[in-house]
């Protein structure tokens, strides 16, 4: 069975939109600081405050560019897992020196502003778990390819490790694209494993990002560069995302491209796959969360099991037109379009751990077979017969058919969080082997190469040990504040805005404007109250940037689609214009 993943998302939004908002979190609306930032806000988007139509002659650099820095760096952070010191640091300095830069630069020909879209390619490096280094250079290697940074200025202002990470990523860009004359099955399977040996593996995940971004905002281009580019990412990204155990990035350059390379075979595909949908709610979110359901309110599984995880997903639609045109499969034979993992933490002080993870796995088959009719002919058990390669799960099949409508056969993985870890780093060399190295023994040491890189990163922005703030735990949300508070001592003061401003290539004496807004209690400084009152309402003017970009899209399909007149064109075209004086 193939690893489980979410369903690529097809349409061509931004990476930022409410589907992968950061964690919900109470907003306290301060009267003071909530009006303050609106006439900020209004300003920086050169907006009276009390009409949304008239236009102020001037607009005020610093005060928006320190909201575009710290609403960047919040959500950057919120989604990486391990975040220390050393990577705030390097991502701060990242965004200071590279937002100035960017929102100076044209727009880019896919309509998008730089800063939008180098905060897009940031933020899948952060969903992608990436450390800072490679997150950093994923913001600056737009402005370094315009020639607006250079690399010696990356590495004196934020540090070796990411000028050498955009240094390698662009020999990547610039191999890949000298080499690819022609796209047959041997030439392209050469440069895969050419990038495999001789890159950065660090690197080669920054080039895949960028061209996923790429990939998810092409429809501006004509059809053939569409169809090129499309070919080379189906023969030369997507199997290198495969290799480098980014599967879901692989998943998702396999699909878009086939919607651009054969886009009436994907709409037959994506049709088939969304009938197996119920009202609004996908069919696969239905069974998981039923199953989840009854995993965490059994109590026997309870006493053996102290966390249940539930993963979900559909068949790629690449995938799924590979089996029903390259095996023959007739539709009702695509057995794993549906799919749910479980996995399960033991509780470590019942009995051997090892031992009670077995009995949870068990008990958790017993409950899905009370759910579904399960499919002997298709049940595996690789924890009583581990593969040769270690690899121990639960594998079972389950008919999930109703009277109403029958639904292909849904397969489920069970296995521990150990199991997990073991099946998932297992694959490495596996997925170097599919992704252009024929030798299992050369995948195996480049496996070992991969790991040792990452964990050589890991060690370099490990925090060290300080007497610092010994013992003090350091709230997320406390980081940008600590780092503008250059001296220490628990306040921002006129000065230290003043320089991070000049930094940002702004006024400083934006900085007394923007004082006298956030300084709720005149006192000429800003404390960690009031500048957490200034990130929430950075974060709420975000969230309704962001809603607002969602139903845009939302609306422009529907209305589109029923208009005949052409008075939405030019509707579109009018409000087009009148949303770009906004900017």
């Amino acid at each position: 069975m193939e690893v489980l993943h979410p369903i690529p998302k097809i349409r061509i939004l931004e990476l930022n939109t409410s589907t992968l908002r950061r964690r919900n979190r109470r907003i306290s609306l301060s009267g003071s600081i909530f009006n303050a930032l609106i006439r900020l806000r209004a300003r920086a988007c050169s907006l009276s405050p009390s009409s949304s139509s008239s236009l102020l002659s001037s607009s005020t650099t610093g005060e928006k560019m320190v909201v575009e820095l710290v609403g960047a760096f919040n959500e950057l952070t919120e989604r990486m897992n391990v975040l220390s010191s050393s990577s705030s640091r390097v991502l701060f300095k990242s965004l200071k020196l590279s937002i100035p830069v960017l929102q100076s630069l044209p727009l880019c020909p896919d309509s998008r502003s730089p800063l939008t879209k180098a905060l897009s390619v940031a933020l899948l490096l952060a969903d992608l778990q990436m450390d800072a280094e490679v997150i950093s250079a994923g913001i600056l290697i737009q402005a370094v390819e315009a020639g607006a940074i250079s690399i010696q200025q990356v590495r004196d202002q934020i540090g070796i490790g990411t000028s050498h990470l955009l240094h390698e990523s662009l020999r990547v860009k610039f191999n890949v694209n000298s080499k690819v004359l022609v796209l047959d099955d041997e030439t392209a399977a050469a440069l895969r494993k050419f990038c495999l040996t001789y890159y950065d593996i660090r690197a080669l995940i920054l080039h895949l990002a960028v061209k996923l971004d790429v990939m998810r905002h092409l429809d501006y281009l004509p059809r053939y560069q569409q169809l090129m580019l499309s070919l080379e990412v189906m023969k030369i990204h997507a199997p290198l995302a495969h290799a480098v155990a980014t599967n879901h990035v692989s998943f998702e350059l396999e699909d878009l491209s086939f919607r651009y390379l054969f886009p009436y075979s994907y709409l037959y595909v994506d049709t088939w796959l969304r009938s197996h949908e119920t009202g609004n709610k996908p069919l696969i979110d239905v069974y998981k969360d039923r199953l989840l359901q009854s995993l965490t309110t059994d109590q026997v599984l309870a006493d053996m099991a102290e966390d249940v995880s539930v993963q979900g997903r559909y068949k790629s639609r690449y995938s799924t037109m590979k089996k029903l045109l390259n095996d023959g499969r007739k539709p009702e034979e695509v057995n794993d379009v549906l799919g749910l993992r479980v996995i399960l933490k033991p509780r470590s002080a019942v009995e051997d751990t090892l031992t009670v993870g077995e009995r949870a796995c068990y008990r958790t088959r017993e409950i899905v077979q009370s759910l579904w009719k399960e499919m002997p002919h298709r049940t595996k058990d690789y924890i009583a017969r581990p593969k040769a390669n270690g690899y121990r799960s639960l594998h079972m099949a389950v008919d999930v058919s109703d009277n109403v409508k029958t639904r292909p056969l849904m397969e489920i993985q069970i296995r521990t969080a150990e199991m997990d870890m073991l099946a998932v780093n297992g694959t490495a060399s596996h997925s170097l082997y599919k992704g252009g190295l024929t030798d299992p023994e050369e995948a195996n040491r480049l496996k070992a190469v991969m790991l040792a890189a990452a964990e050589l990163a890991a060690l370099r922005l490990r925090d060290l040990p300080s007497t610092l703030h010994k013992g003090i735990e350091i709230d997320e949300r406390d980081r940008v504040f600590r780092l503008l508070d250059k001296n220490g001592d628990g306040r921002i003061s006129i000065e230290e805005l003043m320089e991070v401003m000049e930094e940002l290539g702004a006024p400083g004496e934006d900085a007394r404007q923007m004082m006298q807004l956030l300084d709720s209690n005149s006192d000429g400084s800003l404390s960690s109250d009031e500048f957490d009152l200034f990130q929430n309402q950075v974060e709420f003017m975000r969230n309704l940037e962001d809603s607002d970009d969602q139903y845009k899209s939302m609306l422009n399909e529907k209305i589109q689609m029923s208009d005949d007149s052409g008075l939405i064109q030019v509707y579109s075209k009018e409000l087009g214009s009148r949303l770009a004086n906004l900017d």
